[in-house]
């Protein structure tokens, strides 16, 4: 169990500013690492969320000179939760990184395709969608959480390590699309569920289970606003607790929390 640190900047921007260069710098740092016998790393595996302060700092990251230094073609981007609908709506997780950073990386022919790594879009047509009781679409979630599943087992075995995971937290201490009163957040066997019923907008979800974010290697949250202090305080003070999801969060090495003034008031 990893032990949690907690760093205040004075403004979100500076958050997301931060979050984007330590994301950079441990990508570089990863890469560059001298392994047994003097190999170099062959990758590093990077999961993404979505929410304002993690996508900022992908809008950070597209600027940083830092970027242009690292080798794209040993870099995997996977997701640690994305919102089940069609792979063209706003909403998506994986456009939203791509349209900051993403695509341009492809463009430019330094980030293969093959390495992006996105959860299931929802393929369905609106009658579809408004026709499916709650069966027909947790069998779908599942389906899809399970091919996701196979996806990281043949990517990166049994048991699958994210090198890095960037998480954001929400205003009820949900992280990845685990929130309180649902059951994922206590799922152990699985490595990826599907989320019906999300009481955050869209309703449908996938996400990594907090077994499979716990063996990631750093786990950084970038917390940010007012809205975040109760979260926030609840997070710290226990441990495990289905009420407050984010505190399952854990990693084998690092686990912090990047945050603001307000966001740590409580504290």
């Amino acid at each position: 169990m990893a032990q949690r640190s907690l760093v205040v900047y004075p403004t979100k921007d500076a958050v997301a500013q931060a979050g984007a260069q330590r994301l950079l710098l441990a990508i570089a740092d990863l890469l560059g690492e001298r392994l047994v016998g003097g190999k170099t790393r062959t990758r590093v595996d990077v999961a993404l969320t979505g929410g304002s302060d993690t996508i900022k700092a992908l809008e950070y990251m597209a600027s940083n000179p830092l970027t242009d230094t690292i080798d794209w073609t040993r870099v995997h981007l996977w997701w640690a939760d994305e919102r089940f609908v069609a792979a063209d709506n706003d909403d998506r997780n994986a456009l939203q990184a791509r349209r900051m950073l993403l695509d341009r990386l492809v463009a430019e022919g330094r980030l293969p395709e093959s390495n992006i790594h996105e959860m299931a879009a929802d393929t369905r047509d609106a009658a579809d969608i408004a026709a499916a009781d709650d069966t027909t679409t947790d069998a779908l979630l599942d389906e899809a959480a399970r091919v996701y599943e196979h996806e990281l087992v043949r990517e990166l075995g049994a048991v699958p390590v994210m090198d890095i995971a960037v998480m954001g937290m929400g205003p009820d201490g949900h992280y990845a699309s685990l929130f309180p009163g649902h059951a994922e957040v206590s799922v152990t066997d699985r490595l990826v569920v599907g989320v019906n019923h999300s009481p955050k907008m869209p309703p449908l979800r996938l996400s990594m289970t907090a077994p499979l974010l716990a063996q990631t290697r750093r786990m950084w949250f970038l917390t940010a606003g007012a809205g975040k202090a109760d979260a926030l305080a609840h997070v710290f003070a226990t441990r495990n607790d289905p009420a407050w999801p984010s505190s399952f969060a854990d990693a084998t090495g690092d686990l912090g929390w990047f945050s603001t003034p307000d966001a740590a008031a409580q504290l």
